[in-house]
């Protein structure tokens, strides 16, 4: 008798929540228009659910299950996994008809077969996964008859068996967000099956707004028991406290695996076991990765396969044009681009499950603190051979960085650190390709915008990377402290977040109209980027701001307008915060522009001299800095 191993489960939200419908099922008529496929219809409602397995459909209407959380990914399985064939099984109450469909990598759906449904009925569908090389998914719809339709449950199951049968360790690191991680914990407690696959759960807090201290936690880690471990240490950012969950993952004989979880997200419990499920079966060790939706706008997707352009070392959402996605407006039938299966070169860290052979065999995280981290830890791990694999129908919510400004706070350093860090390691191009270049043209953008705080961190970012691997570990605990306090001396840093102290512009608001169909105007391009460029230099370089614009600013601009080609116009301006909190006072100041200017064509012009001595020293220290023995030593295990 063949054994079926279950590997993704049919499921609905945790919650009555009618704006994550859509993620979960597609009840909807959808009409074409010219090349635009068009909601025409309102069917899908939050009270037809019954439990987390089981919907009732009205009488006549038909729903698919053509949809992010319910189709089955089948182009992902075929091309990473030792699966060759799925049964979908069901179980109904009701008349109707059961229709199983395929698409191609072009998102072209194909009817496979049809069942007729009556009374209480168990049905299971085989189907092969060989045909879905480039791309395609399988999914099922069900159309009641004269009377309601309850779909009681169901699952995909394979009858291949798993390369591995380890279970998973999870590890979040948090900063002062114990409310997200209290309701992690609380969904991972409630998850039923899932939770006999978990080994530990580390939950590694660096704030002082202590998760243990939170009225829900004794309950929630009474429920999760010995399986929940929770580590406090100081603020190591992001790469300290997932190299934590790492190392203590590699003591746990009975865990295959580490998931690595951000602190302020939603999970959805399914994509953890179907995360799992992947890597088990999966030919080689893989690192799976899970989507990011929005978590203040639900139906959003904003990451779907992340990858790297070597060449100015940036990275970029695959397709970079098509994301953010709301599936409110296009479900997965009418989202073509979505059926052909992206490969991934990382994936963020707000959801990235990473078997225990990798940590092995490349070592624990860059200390890095933040940023970079999970993108050259992919990398360095694709070069040792275990690819990334970002899983479509694998996904949580996380705070979108939408509000966020980060490469002008103090974030500014570890985006410019890491990033010349990360290329140093894996760049293939002389010099680094086109990174130094990018990143001058980053700093007059700055410079000219009267940004002077990310500038003067971009630039002691680049002092460290001179002095060598050492200074990663050796700074780590302390760098954040040393960046936030450099910021009292810059006025830009200040929040005007009141009428009181908002001064009054010289010259009003100004508000520019935005190019019709588009969200944002562009900046100029080619030559008219060359001569603004020279003009803007030369204006900063040599004219002195008005006495009156320095006493008081010259005008107010909202977030979207203060952008690099309209603030260089100005001796200083209002703009408002990204989060919509306060505004932000930005005054030009030529001595602090001749002096900053000099200086990053200094560092630029040593880093690109001495890069193939830089790139040998932090590749040779490499094995060193990621080694369990000398994180042990950081984190004073």
């Amino acid at each position: 008798m063949t054994d079926w191993t279950t590997i993704q489960n049919v499921v609905f939200p945790l919650e009555n929540d009618p704006d994550v419908l859509s993620l979960y099922l597609d009840a909807d008529i959808w009409a074409r228009f010219g090349d635009t496929e068009t909601r025409v219809s309102d069917n899908a409602h939050i009270d037809d659910l019954i439990s987390r397995e089981s919907i009732r459909i009205e009488a006549g209407q038909r729903v698919s299950f053509a949809s992010y959380f319910n189709a089955f990914p089948a182009s992902y399985w075929q091309h990473w996994t030792t699966v060759r064939s799925v049964r979908l099984s069901l179980t109904t109450e009701g008349a109707g008809t059961l229709m199983i469909y395929r698409s191609t990598a072009h998102g072209i759906a194909q009817r496979v077969e049809s069942h007729t449904l009556a009374g209480t009925l168990s049905t299971s569908v085989d189907l092969p996964v060989v045909t879905f090389g480039d791309g395609g998914w399988y999914w099922f719809d069900i159309v009641a008859g004269t009377e309601p339709l309850v779909l009681r449950g169901g699952s995909w199951a394979t009858p291949d068996r798993p390369v591995r049968t380890g279970k998973v360790s999870l590890g979040i690191t948090t900063f002062n967000k114990p409310d997200y991680c209290v309701a992690t914990l609380d969904a991972l407690a409630g998850s039923g099956a899932l939770l006999g696959e978990i080994d530990r759960v580390f939950l590694v807090d660096q704030g002082n707004d202590k998760v243990s201290a939170q009225g829900a936690y004794p309950d929630v880690a009474a429920r999760l028991g010995a399986q929940l471990e929770v580590i406090e240490q100081p603020n190591l950012g992001g790469s300290g406290g997932f190299a934590r969950s790492m190392a203590e993952t590699l003591d746990r004989p009975e865990s295959d695996f580490v998931l690595l979880l951000d602190d302020d997200v939603k999970v959805e419990p399914e994509s953890i076991f179907r995360a799992l499920q992947f890597g088990r079966f999966s030919r080689r060790p893989v690192l799976v990765g899970g989507h990011m939706f929005d978590l203040l706008d639900r139906p959003v997707l904003h990451a779907f396969a992340e990858t790297v352009d070597l060449k100015p070392f940036v990275w970029h959402s695959q397709p970079h044009d098509k994301v953010p996605h709301d599936f409110r407006f296009s479900n997965l039938r009418q989202t073509r681009w979505m059926h052909a299966r992206m490969d991934a070169d990382y994936n963020g860290w707000w959801f990235c499950l990473i078997p225990t052979e990798v940590l092995r065999t490349v070592g624990l995280s860059l200390p890095a603190f933040i940023k970079w981290d999970d993108a050259e830890y992919c990398l360095r791990a694709g070069a040792a051979g275990f690819a990334t694999v970002s899983l479509p129908g694998a996904a949580l919510w996380h705070v979108s960085w939408l509000d966020k400004d980060d490469s002008i706070d103090w974030q500014a350093y570890f985006h410019a650190r890491n990033r010349f860090v990360a290329a140093l390691l894996h760049s293939p191009f002389a010099g680094g390709g086109d990174l130094l270049r990018d990143s001058r043209i980053w700093d007059i953008k700055h410079l000219l915008s009267m940004q002077y705080y990310p500038v003067a961190l971009r630039q002691q970012a680049m002092r460290d990377v001179l002095s060598g691997p050492a200074h990663m570990h050796a700074t780590l605990p302390t760098k954040l402290a040393e960046l936030r306090a450099q910021a009292a001396d810059f006025r830009e840093k200040r929040v005007l977040k009141s009428d009181a102290e908002t001064p009054v512009t010289n010259e009003g608001k100004r508000v520019y109209p935005i190019p019709a169909g588009t969200q944002q105007a562009k900046g100029p391009r080619g030559l008219a980027l060359v001569l603004f460029t020279a003009q803007m230099v030369a204006r900063h370089w040599l004219v002195k701001p008005a006495p009156a614009n320095v006493e008081r600013p010259q005008v107010e601009l909202s977030k979207r307008d203060g952008v690099w080609f309209r603030l260089p116009y100005f001796d200083s301006a209002l703009v408002s915060t990204a989060d919509g909190a306060g505004k932000t006072w930005y005054t030009r100041d030529r001595r602090q522009f001749r002096r900053m200017l000099r200086e990053s064509w200094r560092l630029h012009r040593e880093i690109g001299r001495r890069w193939p001595e830089l790139a040998r020293q932090y590749r040779d220290a490499l094995p060193e800095i990621t080694s369990v023995e000398e994180w042990n030593k950081t984190l004073g295990r």
